[in-house]
């Protein structure tokens, strides 16, 4: 059954963002012998031709309904005279506003995300698996969404229950209430069941309005099973997302479907970090590096325009496509902390975009505008709910405790609680490995909520570790461990490496001049100042993620003597509770285990 063509709810709030080329202004500055040009308007009768269609898109929310803190709350903005200056932005209290001005003038107008809207979660909306923001995502009238690699943290029913809504099989109904679900389709196009062969959710979704048609295909990156738990992804395929957008689009041509936009949980990485950077200035190339360069220049050129994610940059720039004409791609960083505003010139003769006119810009969701009220109620609603459990104190800590860095102050400290929790079940237990992006913040001294200075609350420690992860216990071989030390630099992870973040007793030396597995210097790792033993066996501690193989480390994913213990975070809260006290608080990490060589 092909996917529900729906039209924009009657009590859509409609807008335009300022500064966006007009079909007159189009029409004003392209000669008439332009038409022939692939939809390219060459002339404009009013409301007859084209059409303005204004596409509102952001990525990567990770249920961030309060403003974000730290770096994960800014942006850089780039000035006149190439300067920089960093900007608060964040929380859905103002994206709300900055979405519902930016559609103010607007009859036409679509709202997008290209996945990770959930999963990895603030305390507020992970406590509640994420009820919190597809109640907020309701309220921002999200028209439609891909999904990404986080979407599936919980598995493909809970993603089910997600979109079909119902309470949660465990924990029940949230505040007396039935979940209801999401009001917009999760386009899942290259996620099928292995059994069946078909895709778990819609492929895709049209937007229709008064013979307006926009058919979106959405995608995740191929490679998600490699970064999520493996139970998350149990009976599942991901195909590629090339393969899989190109096949779609045929398809919605098919049913008479010219306009096509691709979701894409995939993405790259511009080289500036300033979100209004022009990466389509002379000089720069693609503007982006990265997988989505490939995948742009592969999609059909029947896709008009690719919507993505997953790296959390900020880039509006154009790709050519197969026929090597220019393609916008877009990415609004992460966090909420920016929308993207694109300009589709729909063409009803020929049912397609004038892709030539195409205009995309990137804005910050500020915090110097009005709330919006039905926002802070919703917040306010889910904080009464978890605040006896966020504000429970673990801990102390002495100052701040960052997650910066190859080796990161809270990546010692977390390994060095996962080691002491895998002691207290199996004496025999030798060293623990973290992965880096398992480590979502670092703790701050400073109190965040009337605690006082230097205290951990469950719901800080929660923003550190949100996954839900077990503690498992593995034996690997010497030569395995240091396998696995190898991966974080070689093979999957040699272009982007991933530094296993290590408890205290186990050290090596990381010569990044070199390449590749050589990077990790041959002889140098030693666990309590003596030689790893390529023969012998260690009982390694790590969370059940990197038990799986996640993360490119199919080593520890091969480990023997398997024990599955207990949730990473109570590990966590464990050993803060049993090594700090108000007296006595919890010293920070010297973060010295790993020696790099630069």
């Amino acid at each position: 059954m092909p996917p529900t063509i729906r039209s924009r709810r009657s009590h859509r709030l409609l807008a335009a963002a300022a500064g966006l080329a007009t079909v007159g202004a189009l029409a004003a500055a392209i000669p008439a012998s332009a038409h022939q040009d692939r939809g390219t308007p060459s002339h404009h009768h009013g409301s007859g031709r084209y059409q303005d269609v204004q596409l509102l898109s952001f990525n990567d929310l990770h249920g961030n309904l309060e403003p974000p803190t730290g770096s994960s709350g800014r942006v850089t903005e780039l000035q006149a005279d190439g300067t920089t200056k960093t900007i608060d932005a964040g929380g859905v209290e103002y994206l709300a506003t900055h979405l519902r001005d930016a559609r103010k003038g607007h009859k036409y107008s679509i709202t997008a995300a290209a996945g990770d809207m959930v999963g990895a979660s603030p305390l507020i909306s992970g406590l509640f698996h994420d009820e919190p923001t597809i109640e907020a995502l309701n309220g921002l009238d999200l028209d439609v969404t891909s999904v990404g690699n986080h979407e599936f943290d919980e598995g493909a029913k809970e993603l089910a229950r997600l979109q079909k809504g119902g309470c949660h099989p465990t924990d029940g109904c949230y505040g007396g209430k039935k979940f209801t679900g999401a009001d917009f389709p999760y386009l899942a196009a290259n996620v099928t069941d292995e059994k069946t062969g078909k895709p778990i959710l819609k492929p895709y979704w049209v937007w229709k309005k008064n013979g307006v048609k926009i058919g979106f295909i959405g995608v995740t990156l191929e490679g998600t099973p490699n970064i999520v738990s493996a139970e998350g992804v149990k009976g599942l395929k991901f195909g590629d997302e090339v393969e899989t957008i190109n096949k779609y689009a045929k398809e919605l041509q098919h049913q008479g479907v010219k306009s096509i936009v691709a979701l894409i949980h995939e993405g790259g990485a511009p080289a500036s970090t300033a979100y209004n950077y022009d990466c389509d200035s002379p000089g720069a190339g693609d503007g982006i590096s990265g997988p989505i360069v490939d995948i742009a220049k592969n999609v059909t050129p029947a896709v008009d325009a690719l919507i993505t994610g997953h790296t959390h940059q900020a880039y509006a720039c154009t790709i050519p496509d197969p026929a090597g004409r220019p393609r916008m791609v877009t990415s609004a960083s992460s966090f909420g902390r920016l929308y993207t505003d694109t300009t589709l010139t729909y063409d009803r003769w020929s049912g397609d975009i004038a892709r030539t006119a195409v205009k995309s810009a990137n804005h910050v969701v500020t915090r110097d505008v009005a709330k919006a009220a039905d926002m802070t109620s919703l917040i306010t609603k889910w904080k009464a709910l978890s605040a006896p459990v966020a504000s429970r104190p673990l801990g102390y800590i002495a100052g701040d405790i960052n997650n910066t860095g190859t080796e990161s102050q809270a990546g010692d400290l977390i390994a060095d609680a996962q080691l002491a929790y895998a002691k207290s079940v199996d004496p025999e237990a030798d060293l623990a490995v973290m992965n880096p992006g398992g480590i979502r913040a670092g703790l701050t001294y400073a109190s965040s909520g009337g605690e006082g200075d230097g205290v951990v609350t469950y719901g800080e420690a929660y923003t550190v570790q949100p996954f839900a992860n077990t503690v498992n216990l593995v034996d690997l071989t010497g030569a395995q461990v240091i396998t696995a030390l190898q991966q974080q630099v070689g093979g999957a992870n040699e272009a982007s490496p991933k530094i296993l973040q290590i408890s205290k007793g186990l050290t090596y030396t990381l010569d990044l001049t070199k390449t590749g597995a050589a990077r990790v210097v041959a002889g140098s790792v030693k666990l309590n100042g003596t030689a790893i033993d390529p023969a012998a066996t260690y009982r390694v501690a790590m969370n059940s993620f990197l038990a799986g193989g996640g993360d490119g480390f199919a080593e520890l994913g091969k480990g023997a003597n398997v024990r599955v213990g207990e949730d990473d975070l109570a590990a966590l809260g464990a050993y803060l509770t049993a090594n700090s006290s108000a007296a006595t608080p919890y010293p920070v990490p010297a973060a010295d285990r790993i020696t790099v060589v630069q």
